[in-house]
């Protein structure tokens, strides 16, 4: 069986390949990727169905990868692992992750030992393995008051792309005042109105406040930014989103 490694540090490389070695002898060929894009290809080639993919690379991220892999093959099997707990992430690949597919996601704190767990439970067992770290921050969102619901998530990500209401309603299929509605709910939850205060008298933007907002909460990031762009080029077009 092959497996693939996706990591743009040699240093973390090296560690993946050292503890995959020890912990997944039933894999007898250790592929590496450096990037997003060589992982999409080599999975392709290969025909590979167990990956240990880095989120953040300066080229192509974990996330975008996946997307891919998943499109071609539901049933692949990724572990995650990252430096960031932060909730886009986490956001992110709820959103992209198929139903029949096992995943996990660890982070590059965790010890030897738990990545080996995470590795053999995820990969040969096909199982769901979630850090306690960033289960814990899932478990923080459900019972937030000032959590964002699916719905409200994707209008901030529309709001940071720069639709106005009418065209979020009509993408998201959602009459105008829902779409309002929703936005003075996002606004209540990012504290968008008290930050528009001051003492000079200044209107301040408040779609541009909550994607700030949004921006310092870690709710929304750079990769789910791209994700989203490259899905709004794709119904802006009429178009499938693209798999590169």
């Amino acid at each position: 069986m092959k497996i693939l490694l996706v990591e743009d540090d040699n240093m973390h490389a090296d560690f993946l390949m050292e503890i995959v070695e020890n912990a997944l002898p039933e894999f007898d060929e250790i592929l590496v990727a450096h990037n997003g894009k060589e992982a999409e290809k080599l999975a392709n080639l290969h025909q590979i169905s167990a990956v240990v993919m880095d989120l953040r690379m300066k080229e192509h991220n974990g996330i975008e990868a996946a997307r891919t892999i998943w499109a071609e093959r539901p049933h692949t099997r990724i572990l995650f692992w990252s430096n960031y707990s932060d909730e886009a992430y986490l956001r992110g690949i709820t959103r992209i992750v198929p139903d029949q597919a096992a995943y996990g996601y660890v982070l590059k704190t965790a010890t030897p030992d738990k990545m080996r767990l995470a590795l053999r439970a995820v990969l040969i067992e096909a199982q769901i393995v979630v850090d306690r770290e960033v289960h814990q921050i899932q478990a923080q969102q459900m019972r937030s008051r000032s959590a964002l619901t699916e719905f409200e998530y994707l209008i901030l990500l529309d709001l940071a792309l720069g639709l106005p209401d009418k065209a979020i309603a009509m993408r998201r299929k959602l009459s105008l005042r829902t779409v309002q509605n929703r936005l003075l709910s996002l606004y209540d939850k990012l504290e968008v109105e008290s930050q528009d205060q001051n003492e000079m008298g200044i209107v301040l933007n408040k779609r541009t406040r909550a994607v700030s907002s949004a921006i310092a909460r870690k709710v929304i990031n750079r990769e789910g930014l791209i994700s989203a762009n490259k899905e709004l080029s794709a119904w802006l077009a009429g178009q499938p989103v693209p798999l590169d």
